[in-house]
């Protein structure tokens, strides 16, 4: 009667723990008997309840099974995970696309302009360059 009703109680945690039903059970009704814990409570010596060979090839089987489950669930967070993982780098590899782009563009127009100014401090140097001249030949005269 107790034990129906641990059990029921342990609903969530069986998923949480990776524990089946029949493990939680059997190791509450360990917990509950007054009989002292040896340090090799798996072997021969222990009061562990003894199976019939189907009986533990289907605790086996089911237990396989739960791994198994387990495996899935766990494999399917991790594609969860890398698939957010590639989405949050794809947005932002395309942000860093855009700004590069904008730099481009903005490197353009600078270049643009600076060559404008250049060609500009060209010619005022050489209408310098030719105001000194015609200054050094009025002088001279």
């Amino acid at each position: 009667m107790f034990l129906s009703q641990e059990a029921d109680q342990f609903q969530l945690p069986v998923n949480e723990t990776g524990f089946t039903r029949e493990e939680l059970e059997e190791l509450l009704s360990f917990l509950e008997s007054n009989e002292p814990v040896s340090p090799n409570s798996g072997s021969e010596g222990s009061t562990r309840a003894v199976y019939s060979p189907d009986e533990r090839k289907k605790r086996r089987m089911k237990s396989n099974r739960e791994s198994a489950r387990r495996s899935r669930w766990r494999k399917r967070m991790h594609l969860e995970n890398i698939t957010d993982e590639v989405n949050r780098l794809s947005v932002e590899n395309q942000q860093l696309k855009n700004r590069l782009s904008t730099v481009i563009n903005q490197y353009h127009i600078v270049w643009r302009e600076n060559e404008q100014l250049r060609s500009e401090s060209e010619a005022l140097w050489a209408k310098l360059l030719d105001l000194y001249w015609t200054l050094a030949t009025m002088q001279s005269r």
